[in-house]
């Protein structure tokens, strides 16, 4: 596992200095704290940080050819690289290294940049052609890994991280609307946007090829049609996915370095060390992070699973620090990200990491199986829905609008009255349901965004162009392409880089998802019982039933209890204090009646609370830890917007 970073010039005359290269290299010095790489070569210049697991000696990087005209740097594993490797040696390729990365380069050569669709794992990569003065960068089909890029006149730099860029072209840091807009409205910023205006996210299953100072996107993969296999037996669907699932587990535990599992206590963890255990000599070092608070600590239901497993099981509780972890975390935080679990995930890659270097975790089986319990709240049936569409408008309209905003259940009186589709992005997005009782958006950014678009417009897009005919499994197409990708995956992968240990996820094997897909949607949610499936599978294989069938709670935070106890005074501070108002996003009453129905328990705010403090923190840990006069104009109370915040505050702090 590794960081990249690079830059080329579409003038050949225009060199790039090796010591910018470390520059970004240093950024993102956490992703590989063991070695770093560099390669210049006139107006081209690549970088990589390397966390050593395959070819610990030999597999330094930038990685060439034969005759050095073409290099790569890379992040990621390439699990099929035993099998690529003597197919290329028996076409004519000499290898110098043992490490996966050299296949890429070999298979660049014969390929060119179709030699993505024969790698089979998670990258991150660049190749630049010498001769051809062209630049490849690739990012696998589920975007596991990261990669950003910004794409100048002239120029194109990219990183692994935002930082990477950053370091080298610190003027970037201006802030862009709509990312800030779409982190309100859904707690993260999806590809292609981030929290900067000229700073791009490749999307997954997509190339991006530069040459000559020109440079495309396009897509190279994309899930396959769903339910394709309609015919299948029950008994024939678990013989086949055991053995797919078995093979992805197997393949990722290739390493030359200790190796373990993130073990929650869940369906998907459990599964995966399940599978581990079956293929390992030695017992399976295993963790697991709880809290003290009663309720929130998953850490017997991991016992359970290792004991009988027979893992070599180690459990870290904690009553974490918050204002201190969100204080540390939001200053390596490049863009707001508002999933909660980010912390216990930081937590137990922590722990993990002075074991091990690699760790596999079940990250992705929700997304694939239907585990959510949004899933069945949202495709239930509603009194209204019999009622044509012109009716529920009128309804929505005008007789919505007189019930009173203090009513319980506002929310869920208007959502019953949309189409299933648009009641499920509405159940994910904070800011409309909120503002249609009290305006969260500030007026002047309101004004400001006036001609962005509704943030939800690309997802009904996947809603509508998405690759099956149930509704279960356009959702399930959706939250791949969106929620997976850019909270899960991201959470993931900054929080075990941030402590520099490699997490690999079987579930999102390409071949295994592939598969997954084309089961009927009936074997993933069956009734209000979800990954049903997936559970009948871990039956079969041993998992304790007390693991399988409970509420589904992941790395969760006692947030609700926090927020109305322990942080209520910080919350209330941070918040409303002028520096946070004079930024001119949010509505100060807006922030205040928020709080308010929070703190007095008339409704659970706390992950719109959360949501908005981590939007708060990185602005102060982040931006203005390093600020430019760029993203001064951005933020600063001197803007238009801020000043009309400003002009409300004081009322609110008084009272």
């Amino acid at each position: 596992m590794c960081g990249i970073a690079g830059i080329v010039n579409s003038d050949s005359a225009e060199s790039v200095d090796a010591g910018t290269i470390h520059r970004m290299c240093l950024s993102i010095a956490h992703r590989g704290p063991d070695d770093e790489g560099i390669y210049t070569q006139g107006s081209v210049g690549l970088g990589m940080r390397r966390l050593s697991i395959i070819d610990v000696a030999g597999g330094r990087q930038p990685i060439h050819n034969e005759d050095k005209t073409l290099w790569v740097v890379f992040n990621g594993e390439i699990y099929n690289f035993p099998e690529l490797r003597p197919e290329l040696e028996r076409r004519g390729h000499r290898f110098y290294t043992n490490t996966d990365t050299e296949v890429i380069i070999h298979l660049y050569e014969d390929l060119g940049s179709a030699c993505v669709q024969r790698l089979r794992g998670m990258f991150a990569f660049a190749v630049f052609d010498q001769r051809r003065r062209r630049l490849l960068l690739a990012r696998d089909r589920l975007g596991i890994k990261p990669l950003h890029y910004a794409a100048l006149p002239g120029r194109l730099l990219f990183g692994s991280e935002i930082k990477a860029i950053l370091a080298a072209a610190p003027e970037l840091k201006e802030i862009n609307p709509a990312g800030l807009l779409e982190y309100f409205y859904f707690g993260y910023i999806p590809d292609p946007h981030t929290a900067f205006k000229n700073i791009q996210k490749l999307p997954p299953g997509h190339l991006l090829e530069w040459e000559n100072g020109r440079f495309s996107v396009r897509q190279y993969w994309d899930l396959p049609p769903y339910g394709t296999r309609g015919s299948l037996s029950e008994e024939e669907c678990l013989d086949e996915l055991e053995s797919r699932l078995a093979q992805a587990v197997r393949i990722r535990l290739i390493s030359d370095v200790p190796l373990g599992a993130l073990l929650s206590g869940g369906v998907d963890s459990s599964l995966v060390v399940a599978l581990m255990a079956r293929a390992s000599n030695a017992p399976v070092k295993t963790f697991s992070v709880g809290f003290t608070k009663q309720g929130f600590n998953e850490a017997h239901h991991a016992q359970v699973v290792a004991q009988h497993f027979g893992t070599d099981h180690h459990e870290l509780t904690v009553e974490p620090d918050i204002q201190q972890a969100l204080d540390g975390l939001t200053r390596s935080l490049e863009e707001p990200f508002g999933d909660s679990s980010m912390i216990p995930t930081y937590y137990i890659s922590r722990l993990a990491r002075e074991h091990v270097t690699v760790a596999l975790s079940g990250d992705g089986g929700d997304e694939l199986f239907a585990g959510y319990d949004r899933y069945p709240i949202n495709l239930r049936g509603t009194p209204l829905e019999p009622l044509p569409e012109w009716s529920r408008q009128l309804y929505r309209r005008y007789v919505h609008p007189r019930f009173p905003r203090s009513m319980r259940g506002h929310a869920h009186a208007y959502s019953i009255a949309l189409p299933w589709d648009e009641r499920y992005l509405d159940y994910i997005s904070m800011v409309p349901s909120f503002e249609r009782r009290v305006p969260l958006l500030s007026d002047g950014f309101r004004a400001s965004i006036r001609n962005l678009g509704d943030p939800r417009d690309r997802f009904r897009a996947y809603l509508r162009t998405a690759p099956a005919g149930d509704r279960i499994s356009r959702l399930l197409y959706l939250d791949t392409k969106t929620y997976l990708v850019a909270d899960i995956l991201t959470k993931v992968d900054r929080m075990s880089m941030a402590t520099s240990l490699e997490a690999r996820v079987p579930l999102l094997d390409h071949i295994f998802v592939e598969y997954a897909a084309s089961l009927p949607a009936g074997l993933k949610l069956r009734g209000n019982e979800p990954k049903y499936i997936l559970k009948k599978l871990a039956e079969r294989l041993g998992v304790p039933r007390e693991a399988l069938y409970r509420p589904k709670q992941g790395f969760a935070l006692p947030l609700v209890h926090w927020i109305r106890n322990e942080l209520r005074q910080e919350l209330v501070r941070v918040l409303l204090e002028p520096r946070t108002l004079q930024r001119g996003y949010l509505s100060a009453s807006g922030i205040k009646q928020l709080l308010d129905e929070h703190m007095r328990g008339r409704r659970d705010h706390s992950g719109s609370i959360w949501r908005l403090l981590v939007f708060e923190l990185w602005h102060r840990n982040f931006l203005e830890g390093a600020s430019t006069e760029a993203s001064d104009r951005a933020f600063r109370g001197d803007s238009t917007f801020g000043r009309e915040a400003l002009a409300g505050a004081a009322s609110v702090l008084g009272g």
